[in-house]
């Protein structure tokens, strides 16, 4: 996997992943404990892509060979990393939210509003799909979270509709693919990459061991 070189935690996500959650609890362990923390910086990822059809939509008939089976074990890992990272979530994994509107949503506020709002509204989507059980596609949630955020709602609504941001979103989708990203959570620093819900201890040899 070829990265460029940056002293930037770079993560890749999407909402709607279970251990992209888990995974971001673990960092933020890391980053409480190490005396000298990387800044994080967040980039999109579309987990359901393979399953979107010409109009956008997912098509949730596509046969990707997850059954039952895999998705038991989903559940069963999910439940051993939210007890060894201490993390309360609501474990239905809301097969049938799509993110996309939620990216959307918060590439305009990185865009239009300073850091810190556009991280207290990325940290509320996630809480309210995993502590709240919210549906995070819909427009009603995003304008709330938004307002809660200090961000206008109504232009997170309009943000939604935007063709020009979409267009951008579904770039930084392909650029995340072209980078070698095949599944998330991955975490990039300096070049090397690591993926999955990594414990604290392994963020910490990711970063410390590329300085």
């Amino acid at each position: 996997m070829s990265h460029q070189s940056t002293d930037t935690l770079s993560i890749y996500s999407d909402y709607v992943c279970p251990f992209c959650y888990l995974g971001k609890a673990a960092m933020e362990q890391y980053r409480e404990e190490a005396d000298d923390p990387p800044e994080v910086e967040w980039r999109f990822y579309d987990l359901r892509g393979y399953k979107r059809g010409p109009d956008g939509s997912i098509d949730h008939d596509v046969d990707d060979g997850k059954g039952d089976d895999y998705f038991a074990q989903v559940r069963e890992n999910v439940e051993r990393l939210k007890d060894r990272y201490d993390v309360t979530m609501d474990l239905d994994f809301s097969l049938d939210v799509d993110s996309w509107n939620a990216q959307q949503a918060a590439l305009y506020v990185r865009q239009s509003y300073d850091e810190e709002t556009f991280l207290d509204f990325h940290e509320s989507v996630f809480e309210a799909l995993w502590q709240d059980g919210r549906d995070i596609g819909d427009l009603d949630v995003l304008a709330d979270l938004a307002e809660k955020a200090g961000i206008n709602p109504d232009e997170v609504r309009d943000a939604t509709e935007d063709e020009t941001l979409e267009t951008e979103l579904r770039d930084r989708f392909e650029e995340a693919q072209q980078a070698g990203v095949s599944g998330i959570p991955t975490f990039v620093y300096e070049g090397h990459a690591a993926r999955g819900a990594i414990p604290p201890e392994q963020f910490e040899r990711l970063v410390e061991g590329s300085q």
